[in-house]
């Protein structure tokens, strides 16, 4: 069954939420996912979701290019020197090795993630339930060490929770800021290695999306070329603010407003899909 077409409204929307949710602890992928079926009775669709969010990672490499560029030419020079092997070679290892779980587990179910994993009841779920666990990496984190004191180890735990963002409601940026909290980072280092993470995986997942988006045939709402375009440029555009505002934010505020925020909404999405206002899928 194909989906209905999309319309520049939508698009327009879905965009603006795709920039604003993107880097919040607050689950991108499900707020496309809500919204999308509160307004209009349909699925923006996985594709879609996946190549907007090159937006917003475009955003991370334009907001982070001056450490980008510091981390990825140290990596190459402690390739060639052992001499020179420092803390940015260091943490290209630690980006690269952090990526590859999301990698495995999203090419293996790849299927899953486009279909039964968008149900609006684990959506629920998923918000509530890492409302608490963020609320516990908040309480139980020592947040003492800097991201200069970042290990190997402490990539392969964020990295591995950042594969749990695949299911929609979870968030990428709250599992692996979570995850480093409980490793004792500041907020802010947490949030620093979330940002850098997430590049090569968002990257790959939405270019290898593209085939899928530009020709859907599936359900959900159909976009054009040209509205993937503006909905990702939009998404670039008020990300690229979003982050920002959210490391200013980290340093001097808990994480506990996210939480408030994620089961009240969990809540009511719960309230909405129990009174039959709208549907699970």
């Amino acid at each position: 069954m194909i989906g209905e077409s999309m319309t520049w409204i939508q698009a327009i929307v879905l965009g603006v939420v795709q920039g604003l949710t993107e880097f919040l602890p607050i689950s991108s992928s499900g707020h496309l996912r809500i919204v999308s079926e509160v307004l209009w009775q349909e699925d923006a669709g996985a594709s879609f979701t996946a190549v907007t969010q090159l937006g917003t990672e475009a955003a991370v490499l334009v907001y982070f290019a001056r450490d980008i560029a510091r981390i990825a030419m140290a990596w190459f020079r402690g390739l060639r020197d052992s001499g020179r092997r420092g803390h940015d070679y260091k943490m290209g290892w630690y980006v690269i090795v952090g990526t590859i779980p999301v990698g495995i587990l999203g090419l293996l179910f790849k299927d899953q993630v486009r279909t039964g994993a968008r149900n609006l009841w684990l959506v629920a779920t998923m918000l509530i339930v890492f409302a608490v666990v963020i609320a516990a990496a908040e309480y139980y984190g020592s947040k003492r060490r800097p991201i200069e004191g970042l290990t190997l180890k402490d990539g392969v735990i964020m990295g591995s929770a950042q594969a749990l963002a695949l299911i929609p409601g979870v968030s990428r940026s709250g599992g692996t800021i979570s995850a480093g909290l409980f490793l004792g980072l500041t907020r802010e280092a947490a949030a620093r290695y979330s940002f850098l993470l997430a590049i090569p995986a968002v990257t790959a997942a939405g270019l290898f999306s593209l085939p899928d988006a530009f020709e859907p045939a599936g359900e959900g709402l159909n976009a054009s070329g040209a509205q993937l375009i503006v909905a990702t440029l939009i998404a670039f555009a008020i990300g690229y603010v979003t982050i920002a505002w959210l490391l200013r934010f980290v340093v001097n505020h808990s994480m506990y407003w996210f939480v408030g925020y994620r089961i009240i909404l969990g809540l009511v999405l719960f309230g909405l899909l129990g009174t039959g206002v709208i549907a699970a899928t």
